[in-house]
């Protein structure tokens, strides 16, 4: 009986001519093959619809029926393993094998994914291993023998063994009539099952192909094989442009072809999308989603195709959910994409994998924990404030804080009877946690758990088969494992009434749709770049196919096969074809379109695609009012039309009731920055005691001071930044300077000396970290520790060489707080309000009451006497009233010293005590009595200014320059007026 071709061009009417034969031999109980699991579904419904019950009959995929005949009355047959099983096969066999010169690429997993593909490739092309004449081929021959060896088969091996059976048994097939559409790359045992029903039944082929159109091109061969096997009975349908729109089906006839008519008008059957950035592209197709929707069309009647759905899950959640389009994504997901996947893996690296902190609380702060949320928040703060990474320490923590008692998900996983009984247990768990038992889980974010919960308990069923066989399994193996499970998306599973189909190129061939979108049409993205098999490449596949002939292992070429697809999607749309590009990248640069948009745009005239075309630039923040398509939008579209037509805003939030939101709208682009409300004014006016360095933050800026000082966010991580750094280096100088009379018995550094000083200020810093509280790393604390002895060591190289003979006394002097030593606890008196601080170190000549203050700068910046005044610096000159009033030494000047860099010493020095005092710093540094305390009197000013606007509450956006310094990391929080 041979084989019947149905062929001809898209939309000719192949599938119902097949379908309609179906339904006429449903007596037979005939077998109907289509391409997708999700398919069958879907044809049942077409069917019922048209015959009102079916009483006969089975629909599937290819699989199905090589199950079939694998299982039905076989002697022989054997357990077909589960893809997870399989996995674990072929990492044993990569474990046991000799590599060669694949040793390096096996330690990575994709090498045995890649690995799993190319077996399953020779096992469906009907490929022995002996035929095989590389390193393949020994690979492969492993494979098969430890396949045997546990007396399995893997899915491709069944479906040689079906088309084996079919050929070589009659009781194989019973002589039910099948039919088969949406096929045209062949596996060899998928052609070998054709062949062999062939030869038993009637079997009817429904192929999209007409000869010569290079539209068809990657057909070629099938079309041939098929043609071969039916002749006679080939059925050439021809196309049926009735069927479209006259512009539709023009693309059909002359897509990639030369046209036999002339173009007609678009008349609105073909739009062309432009967007700048996937998310204003994306954005542009649902505003005209919500608009097709709203005028009527039912969202199943609507189709998004893309290139690659992966790439365009993410960004399609984020637009469509943003306009509320429903939709679902036809596809399937990681686990660990999953926000159940995520909580479970991240719990089993923690307790199996010696993971982190960020592990343990990336499950805890789950609502799969069962703990609170606010307390969980909590104690993984204070961790963060201490810096607490490793798993020891943070379970050991978490446990302290949590007044000693215990983890119950950790202590279920630890005290499970197995690594599988513990996935069982803790995925059960997490699913109670989060749902409890009195009501049952109903919307899309619990159907995705429960779909991930199935996916899990599946594979640890498979996982509990794969140990029955005698295989093990190490937690490793099963976390990996853990993260290939793969389960429906949120929005998974076929299109559903009242949703658009989200479907990629292959899955979109065999479906009708009234609206298609289709996306992807950039240079690179559309044709795709072709994959290749790192152990079949293209020369291999052709190779063995001439050899073996049956194999089918050839590829078509990737340009030609995407033409085929990009010409069976543009075909799909019964009513409105939208195709859509990005003009450019998210950062502005320019994206070549893909030579299929060409393709289209060139099949009409100019100025028809000119005015079917419809763009939108990487500018265009907002929509026109008018056109915006969500209340969301248009407020925002309302806010960018205020600077520019205030009039017409207030018009248009009159119109709709938005005149509140518009107020606070318009207010925002105006910000006041000074402080009203009359607590804090009232704070601020009783404060009566301000710090030395707070007032210069206020000199920087008094928006810094604003934020930093009054508000005082923090972050809540605490890492090694410069703050640290300067913490330690100014505790290792205190500790060093103040133990120098003891343990070296002189008062002042000498050259002589410097052997056992740099030793002595070794112990200083290591004792000086050991106060750090937060919990270092071995490598931060290393690297911390080898920089700052570094610049210490040379710090106090030059201490020693220094020709100044004053000899530090006071380390850390305190001044205006209650820690102060009594005599400094007022603080420096400046008329209504007093000064505090700390002064790093005091040099005293030691025959009279004569000294200087030095300030430690961590950086590398020392500032000079002019810049102390320019840059409104406010500490030195301060300090020599605190010198001179409070600790009752006569200040010979105050100097910078910079602990890093060129480690200058700069500042502000008398010049009378020049040559008897304080010699060796640069002249200009000096200045005479006047200049001196001039320069300390405009300091003082300048102090009682900052407080009097302080007190007022007078903050501005006020920085030193006129423009915000490039390390401040406020601006987030700065009140700044912003267009």
């Amino acid at each position: 009986m041979p084989l019947t071709l149905l062929s001809g061009p898209a939309n000719a009417g192949k599938v119902a001519l097949l379908l309609e034969r179906y339904l006429a031999a449903l007596a037979r109980e005939p077998v109907l093959i289509v391409p997708n699991r999700s398919d069958v579904d879907r044809v049942e419904r077409e069917l019922l619809a048209t015959a009102g019950c079916l009483l006969g009959g089975r629909i599937g995929t290819f699989d199905d029926l090589f199950e079939r005949v694998a299982r039905a009355d076989a002697v022989g047959g054997r357990p077909v393993v589960t893809d997870a099983q399989r996995a674990l096969i072929v990492r044993g066999v990569i474990s046991k094998a000799r590599l060669n010169g694949w040793t390096r690429s096996a330690r990575f997993a994709g090498f045995a994914d890649a690995l799993a593909s190319a077996l399953g490739e020779l096992e469906s092309g009907l490929v022995e291993p002996g035929e095989l004449e590389s390193d393949l081929g020994g690979l492969y021959g492993a494979y098969r023998a430890e396949l045997d060896r546990l007396e399995l088969w893997d899915r491709d091996l069944e479906r040689r063994a079906s088309a084996e059976r079919l050929a070589g048994e009659l009781g194989a097939w019973d002589g039910r009539p099948v039919f088969a559409y949406g096929f045209e790359d062949l596996t060899g045992a998928q052609w070998a099952l054709l062949q062999a029903l062939a030869g038993r039944s009637d079997v009817t082929v429904s192929l999209a192909y007409e000869p010569g159109r290079p539209a068809f091109a990657s057909l070629a061969r099938t079309a041939s094989d098929l043609s071969e096997l039916a002749r006679p009975r080939i059925e050439e349908l021809p196309p049926r442009p009735e069927v479209r729109p006259p512009a539709l089906a023009h693309v059909e006839r002359a897509l990639f072809s030369q046209a036999a008519s002339p173009a007609p008008a678009i008349e609105g059957a073909i739009r062309f999308f432009e967007g700048a950035g996937r998310r204003s592209t994306l954005e542009l197709v649902a505003e005209e989603l919500l608009a097709l929707i709203r005028n009527g069309t039912a969202p199943e009647e609507i189709a998004l195709v893309c290139p690659r759905i992966e790439r365009y899950r993410a960004p399609l959640e984020t637009a469509l959910g943003s306009f509320g389009v429903p939709y679902a994504v036809e596809g399937w997901i990681r686990s660990d994409q999953t926000s159940f996947g995520r909580a479970l893996l991240a719990l089993l690296r923690f307790a199996w994998q010696g993971g982190d902190r960020g592990d343990l609380y990336g499950f805890l702060r789950s609502p799969y924990s069962g703990l609170a949320r606010a307390s969980v928040d909590w104690i993984e703060g204070r961790l963060r404030g201490r810096a607490v990474e490793t798993g020891e320490r943070t379970e050991e923590e978490t446990i302290r804080l949590r007044d000693g008692h215990p983890l119950p998900p950790l202590d279920l996983v630890r005290t499970a009877l197995s690594p599988l009984a513990a996935v069982r247990d803790l995925t059960r768990f997490m699913l109670r946690a989060a749902y409890g038992l009195d009501a049952p889980p109903v919307d899309e974010e619990s159907l995705e758990d429960l779909r991930a919960y199935e996916a899990f308990s599946r594979l640890v069923d498979e996982l509990e088969g794969w140990i029955a066989l005698g295989g093990s399994l190490t937690a490793d193996e099963i976390v990996a494992a853990l993260e290939r499970t793969t389960c429906p998306g949120i929005h998974g599973g076929a299109a559903a009434a009242g949703r658009v189909d989200v479907v990629d190129l292959l899955r979109a061939r065999t479906r009708r749709y009234e609206t298609v979108f289709l996306l992807g049409l950039e240079e690179g993205t559309l044709p795709r770049r072709g994959e290749t098999s790192p152990f079949l490449d293209d020369d291999a596949r052709r190779e063995l196919d001439e050899r073996l002939r049956h194999s089918r292992l050839a590829r078509p070429d990737s340009v030609e096969r995407d033409r085929y697809l990009f010409y069976t999607a543009c075909t799909r749309a019964t009513s409105r074809l939208y195709l859509v590009r990005e003009a450019a990248n998210d950062e502005g640069g320019p994206r070549e379109p893909s030579p299929f948009w060409d393709e289209v745009r060139g099949l009409f005239a100019d100025d028809d695609v000119r005015r079917a075309t419809i763009r939108r630039p990487l500018s265009a923040l907002t929509w026109p009012v008018e056109q915006a398509p969500t209340e969301r939008e248009r407020l925002r579209a309302l806010a960018g039309l205020a600077p520019v037509n205030e009039e017409a805003a207030r018009a248009v939030a009159q119109a709709n009731g938005w005149e509140r939101r518009l107020a606070r709208a318009l207010r925002a682009f105006d910000r006041s920055t000074r402080l009203t409300h009359p607590l804090v004014l009232e704070q601020l006016a009783a404060k009566t005691n301000f710090g030395v360095t707070e007032l210069e933050t206020f000199a920087d800026c008094s928006s810094i001071w604003f934020v930093d000082r009054l508000i005082g966010p923090r972050t809540i991580d605490q890492q090694v930044d410069p703050r640290l750094r300067g913490q330690v280096a100014h505790s290792a100088l205190h500790k060093f300077f103040a133990g120098v009379p003891k343990r070296l018995g002189v008062e002042k550094l000498e050259p002589e000396q410097l052997d056992e000083a740099l030793e002595f200020l070794s112990e200083c810093l290591v004792e000086a970290l050991e106060g750090v509280r937060l919990e270092l790393t071995d490598l931060q604390r290393r690297e911390l520790e080898q920089g700052l002895l570094r610049d210490l060591e040379q710090f106090v190289r030059d201490e020693a060489a220094s020709e100044l003979q004053l000899v530090p006394r006071r380390f850390e002097v305190s001044f205006g707080s209650e820690r102060s030593p009594q005599e400094l606890q007022r603080g420096l008196d400046l008329g209504g309000f007093t000064l505090s601080g700390k002064i790093d170190r005091i040099d005293l000549d030691p025959f009279s009451a004569r000294g200087i203050v030095q300030d430690y700068k961590s950086g590398k910046t020392a500032h000079s006497a002019a810049q102390i005044e320019s840059e409104l610096k406010l500490q030195i000159p301060l300090y020599m009233l605190v010198l001179r009033d409070l600790v009752g030494v006569e200040p010979l000047g105050g100097i910078y010293r910079a602990l890093s860099g060129k480690r200058d010493a700069r500042g502000l020095l008398r010049a009378e005590a020049k040559e008897d005092g304080v010699p060796g710093f640069s002249r200009n540094d000096y200045l005479d009595e006047e200049a001196f305390w001039g320069q300390v009197d405009r300091a003082q000013e300048l102090a009682r200014g900052f407080v009097e606007r302080i007190r007022a509450g007078d903050v501005q956006h006020d920085p030193k320059g006129g423009d915000c310094p490039p390390w401040c990391e406020l601006w987030r929080m700065c009140r700044v007026r912003r267009a």
